[in-house]
């Protein structure tokens, strides 16, 4: 019985994928003759395939049974593995660029795609089809307009919040302002909603993690601001990224009832979630997984794009590495598991935004999953971070001007903008 060539067939209707495709992850005792996804094998180098990757976030480890199926296909001559690196992304960052040599896969946060693509740790992927993908998550893994990745999985930020019946109706009407998040935070405090509560919303304001920059960037935007213009200039000292940086940092004035949490000022995304899901906040700002891991949850909530529709773009890429002794056979794992029917299982049964607009299409996704045309229409939305070499030494600049900033009512100085102009092309410190 042959499943891939009637998937193909169906393309574009209700279940393309779902059915056979996740029926071959869900249990792996596989009694069907399944057809190799790689037209043919002669053309790929023999030897195994090694993906150093950071931990699986899809849910029961969707990604580790992906390989597991593209062994059972191929196993034979490109057995796939995966060699983990630190859970903390810089020491991950760290790890990926002195990656062994028998490592032929890397997955790649989508800030660091440029930078390894510049250094020569990654090779070009010229005849990669690029046929389906978003158009988003694809921008991030080229480089000078040359495609050096795939995208495996994206992101974007959504605004998750908590609704009441309210004389027969539902509340609040969905916020698309950050004045409204204020508003419908006050009126919760004072219509004394949800008992437990003690801010209107919870911030991931961590200073020494990643999730700051996201945070602060998605506020700046938020205000009709910038920080790196389309030219590549940094223009954040301006009114309106000053005026999006004091809303962050108002929102934290002590009151009997603050906008913003004041804890979180230590705050992760999961920080976050935990205290959306205790009834301590009426709404917060997260990535789609915490969908995932809110659905046991008892309360009413609802998901939208966040203030001002536009957030940081995140995600992950796969990279063949430049030492790889199998670049051929590295690449088609690589489209195997961002094809339309990996993308499907990774987001239908693990949680994580799939890369491909058919995905979002398909009637069974949007039957079980309400909130994936939001998904999608934030994703279209959303921005990269800087595509820059120095993305890291920029990110972390960026934070330091940040909290520089909360102390001085928000300024920014024109010298606080030529430090980041600096680590924007690599001259931090030089």
């Amino acid at each position: 019985m042959r499943i891939w060539p009637w998937i193909q067939a169906r393309r574009g209707r209700a279940g393309l994928i779902a059915g056979a495709a996740a029926g071959l992850v869900a249990g792996l005792a596989i009694a069907v003759v399944v057809p190799k996804l790689v037209a043919d094998d002669d053309g790929l180098e023999p030897g195994e395939l090694v993906i150093m990757s950071s931990v699986d976030e899809s849910q029961d480890g969707q990604r580790q049974r992906l390989l597991d199926q593209w062994n059972f296909m191929h196993g034979d001559t490109n057995h796939a593995s995966i060699k983990p690196v630190n859970r903390d992304p810089a020491k991950a960052h760290g790890e990926m660029l002195d990656a062994p040599a028998d490592v032929d896969i890397l997955n790649l946060d989508v800030t660091w795609t440029t930078e390894f693509a510049a250094s020569g740790r990654i090779r070009a992927l010229p005849d990669a089809d690029l046929t389906g993908f978003l158009e988003e998550p694809l921008r991030t893994c080229k480089y000078n307009d040359i495609p050096y990745a795939l995208p495996f999985n994206t992101d974007a930020g959504l605004l998750y919040y908590r609704t009441f019946k309210r004389d027969g109706k539902v509340w609040p009407e969905q916020p698309t302002t950050w004045d409204d998040v204020v508003s419908d935070s006050t009126e919760a405090f004072e219509a004394k909603l949800e008992p437990r509560m003690e801010a209107g919303y919870a911030a991931q304001l961590d200073p020494n993690s990643e999730i700051l920059t996201v945070t602060a960037l998605e506020a700046i935007w938020s205000a009709g601001g910038d920080v790196v213009d389309d030219n590549g200039k940094v223009v954040i000292d301006s009114d309106a990224a000053e005026r999006g940086l004091r809303r962050l940092s108002d929102g934290l004035q002590s009151s009997s009832h603050p906008v913003i949490l004041p804890d979180s000022r230590t705050f992760d995304e999961k920080k976050s979630m935990n205290a959306f899901g205790d009834g301590r906040v009426l709404a917060m700002r997260n990535w789609p997984v915490a969908y995932r891991d809110l659905s046991a949850k008892t309360f009413q909530y609802e998901v939208t794009t966040v203030p001002g529709k536009t957030s940081v773009l995140g995600g992950q890429n796969l990279a063949v590495t430049r030492n790889s002794g199998e670049p051929r056979a590295a690449q088609a794992l690589i489209e195997f598991l961002t094809g339309e029917r990996s993308q499907q299982i990774l987001f239908e049964h693990g949680g994580l935004a799939a890369t491909r607009e058919i995905v979002y299409r398909d009637e069974n996704v949007t039957t079980k999953f309400p909130y994936a045309t939001t998904l999608l229409e934030a994703i279209r939305r959303a921005r990269p971070r800087p595509l820059t070499p120095h993305y890291t030494e920029f990110s972390a600049e960026f934070r330091k001007v940040v909290t520089e900033a909360w102390s001085h009512d928000g300024e920014i100085t024109p010298a606080q903008a030529a430090r980041l102009t600096d680590a924007l092309q690599g001259k931090v410190g030089g």
